[in-house]
């Protein structure tokens, strides 16, 4: 008798996990749990096609630059338009969703925070993405999945997690107490290019945010399989740059989806109290008036 419950009691737990705040899952806790019923599997990658190539079987596919966003507005998604995606991918408000992307989860991050923001907590990021699932060939399907309609309701939005210009601005004057965090390459932080390569969002301005310091997000994670470094070696890596959690964060970079990823494991894994400025630097650079710091004297852009 004994043993026929330890054997039943092994068949339950990868779905009694789910229950649990996990804001990182591994590969093998999500191969355990595809079939778990209050699990929904979410892609958010930055390159457009992807997702059609292969994904993670059962996963839907959430594009971030028509689904996530308003296509009109430079903002997020609107809340009711919000709600009808999550219904269509039968999302409950007590689903685990696990969201996944390529480039080390950028855009995976970033739809982390989205969910947060309109009050849907429930939401675990596949530590290594497309990345360690693929180097550890797990299994792709190209068919594609339908889930049975819910009717999702937001409750409880959460607007404190996002940062505007006028926050940024207030930490700059000095009215307001908060590390900035800017999470781009050393290129973009000292001034020496606007933004990387081949992107089309820009601002006139090159440089960094009065006060800022930069810590490239890529630092935070492991280069062979893209998962997220120790919670030691990360709070090490933020420590070294001055940022202990003592004080609240923003973090930025260029339209807020590399800070995402940063702002992801500063709350998530440091529990930090951090806001994310999605206007970042394309907004920052082109606002009238503001302070710029520019090392490397490219002040304008063509300069």
């Amino acid at each position: 008798m004994k043993s026929k419950i330890l054997i039943l009691l092994a068949a339950l737990l990868p779905f009694t996990l789910v229950i649990a705040d996990q804001p990182l899952v591994n590969t093998e806790w999500l191969a355990a749990n595809l079939n778990n019923p209050n699990v929904r599997v979410v892609e958010v990658s930055v390159n457009p096609g992807i997702f059609e190539q292969g994904h993670i079987p059962g996963a839907v596919n959430l594009r971030w630059h028509t689904d996530l966003v308003d296509t009109v507005r430079r903002d997020l998604v609107a809340p009711e338009r919000f709600a009808q995606l999550l219904s269509e991918a039968g999302v409950t408000a007590d689903t685990r969703v696990v969201l996944y992307g390529d480039n080390n989860n950028w855009f995976a991050a970033w739809g982390a925070w989205v969910f947060n923001q309109f009050g849907h907590d429930r939401v675990s990021l596949l530590d290594g993405g497309r990345k360690k699932w693929e180097l550890e060939r797990r299994p792709l399907s190209t068919v594609p999945v339908s889930h049975r309609r819910t009717e999702y309701q937001i409750t409880q939005p959460r607007p404190e997690l996002r940062a505007r210009l006028a926050d940024v601005l207030a930490v700059v004057e000095g009215t307001r107490e908060a590390d900035l965090i800017d999470i781009r390459s050393a290129d973009e932080f000292n001034g020496r290019v606007i933004a990387p390569a081949g992107v089309q969002e820009l601002a006139v301005r090159a440089g960094h945010i009065p006060g800022a310091v930069n810590v490239p997000w890529h630092k935070a994670v492991n280069e062979h399989d893209g998962s997220f470094r120790s919670v030691e070696e990360l709070r090490a890596l933020y420590a070294e740059a001055g940022v202990d959690g003592s004080r609240p964060i923003i973090t930025y970079c260029r339209i807020g989806e590399r800070s995402s990823h940063t702002w992801f494991l500063l709350k998530h894994l440091l529990g930090y109290e951090v806001r994310n400025y999605d206007g970042s630097w394309t907004e920052y650079g082109n606002a009238v008036g503001v302070p710029i710091t520019n090392p490397a004297g490219r002040i304008w852009t063509g300069t």
